[in-house]
């Protein structure tokens, strides 16, 4: 379709009164203060874009790359645009005329296939395993790399040797009663970067009944590519998805990243593939995707056992943006960490402020990034938790890198880690023993 057909670029441009609200809740123009990084701004450069008073040259899909997709401004505009779908469209569209072979080969090749993504993840916990990376930064090799990630490597710490799937089964049956046949998106950063929350999900949901599916052909989500103006990759790949679920009888598919639940809900997509003959299966399969907080809460009602023996923590949470802003979903993950035993939630200020991270944006602009960070690193440190709870791999990683830069004590888990932690402290768990 082309880019004035476009419903958001077709439907919503109009609706913009100027008001500038979105411009007051916009984490990157509370930094930059400029006009051209504003929501409206952007509006503004679509609607240029699409009447061809601009041309889509390199340097406004630049401008409009000044931008987290944290739909902040989406959710606040009093006219209901959704600026983030906007932003994403034109990126699309620039993107065509501007094509790079640095991002067919990162989006089109190695993101689309899994065993590249892998072995790419594998190289780099080799070149951390073997010092390589920290010997590089000592020599000053790392400063040869393109754009931001001579700084931005360094968010990328502590890769495990395995990854998710290696450590788990493609099926795990239900303990006990079977309840729900559920299907698991096990996502690209939770299966290479975080298996333990993979672990967790899988140990929580087969104690509740579940048999849990992982299906051998499920691909990236595809939000990284919308966010990098890979729009028709995003959409292949959401084909891939279906076809990859559609083998089997599922009662919901659930997932443990925000990011992923966002990407698989029924408003993105509609904008992928709401005008191609996959809209029925699409509309079918994304009623059926669940955060995984939300599953816990309001279909298994998960009940921990009040006897376990665990300790006292303090916890404190941070909103993801496509959890909070994408799909509503604040209060679950916090009603999950109240449910867990020794666990006593502290509130930080601001927590659903964006932490900056945002995929591959701490990569792309990572002295921005940085800067959204540190306000809400000072957030964090005020909330004097011992741990900081999250529901997006991409979050955890940030403020793994915000911690790392204060060097503070605290470490990121995911609610259902202290869950899963919880049915194995408690007496007569079949797993206690091997603690």
């Amino acid at each position: 379709m082309e880019f004035k057909e476009l419903p958001p670029v077709k439907e919503q441009l109009m609706k913009c009164v100027r008001c500038g609200k979105c411009r007051s809740v916009c984490p990157v123009f509370a930094e930059i203060g400029n006009e051209t990084v504003a929501p409206r701004g952007h509006v503004f450069m679509v609607q240029m874009l699409r009447d061809g008073t601009v041309a889509p040259e390199q340097k406004v899909y630049d401008h409009l790359t000044n931008c987290l997709m944290c739909e902040t401004c989406s959710i606040n505009c009093p006219s209901g645009i959704d600026i983030h779908e906007l932003n994403a469209a034109a990126r699309s569209y620039i993107y065509e005329h501007n094509p790079s072979l640095a991002k067919d080969l990162i989006f089109d090749t190695m993101w689309t296939n899994p065993a590249y993504l892998k072995n790419a993840v594998r190289m780099a916990w080799g070149a951390q395993a073997s010092g390589a990376q920290s010997l590089g930064r000592k020599l000053g090799l790392t400063k040869l790399l393109p754009g931001d990630l001579p700084k931005a490597e360094k968010i990328l710490t502590g890769i495990p040797f395995r990854s998710a799937r290696k450590q788990v089964p493609a099926v795990s049956p239900a303990r006990g009663e079977k309840k729900y046949t559920v299907g698991y998106f096990l996502g690209c950063a939770t299966d290479l970067l975080n298996p333990e929350v993979a672990k967790a999900t899988i140990d929580v949901l087969t104690r509740n009944g579940c048999e849990v599916i992982i299906p051998a052909d499920m691909k990236c989500c595809g939000l990284p590519h919308i966010a990098n103006g890979k729009m028709k990759t995003a959409q292949q790949l959401a084909i891939e998805n279906l076809k990859a679920f559609r083998q089997y009888d599922l009662d919901y598919i659930v997932t443990d990243c925000a990011s992923c639940s966002s990407a698989l809900a029924a408003k993105n997509m509609a904008l992928l593939l709401g005008e191609t003959e996959h809209r029925d299966e699409a509309r079918a399969f994304a009623a059926k995707v669940m955060d995984l907080t939300y599953f816990l809460i309001h279909i298994l009602d998960v009940r921990p056992p009040a006897n376990a023996q665990a300790p006292k923590v303090r916890v404190t949470y941070h909103d993801p943006c496509h959890l909070a802003n994408a799909q509503g979903i604040t209060d679950e993950p916090r009603e999950l960490l109240r449910r867990i035993p020794g666990v006593e939630l502290v509130e930080m200020t601001d927590a659903n402020r964006c932490c900056g991270g945002s995929g591959t944006f701490s990569i792309t602009h990572y002295d921005l990034s940085m800067q959204i960070l540190d306000k809400k690193m000072d957030n964090i440190e005020a909330a004097d938790a011992d741990l900081i709870a999250t529901c997006c791999p991409s979050c955890m990683m940030q403020l793994r890198h915000g911690v790392s830069r204060r060097g503070l004590q605290n470490d990121l888990v995911h609610p259902v880690q202290l869950l899963s932690q919880a049915y194995q402290m408690s007496k007569g768990s079949e797993m206690k023993a091997a603690l």
